[in-house]
């Protein structure tokens, strides 16, 4: 990813490269946004299920 990142930044003029890094630091930042939304909702539902089978546990 790295490599095509490079190669393509080389075809690119000076404003072409300036818009590029703005849109990969926009989706870098959507990116982690995102990595952390998701790493919640696992925590949620790991904590619901851990609840789960707590609750299953006391009623036997």
């Amino acid at each position: 990813m790295s490599r095509h990142h490079e190669d393509l930044e080389k075809s690119f003029t000076d404003e072409q490269k300036e818009i590029f890094e703005k849109f990969h630091d926009c989706w870098s930042e959507y990116m982690s946004l995102s990595e952390a939304a998701i790493f919640e909702y696992a925590f949620k539902l790991g904590a619901r299920l851990m609840v789960e089978v707590m609750r299953e546990d006391e009623a036997k």
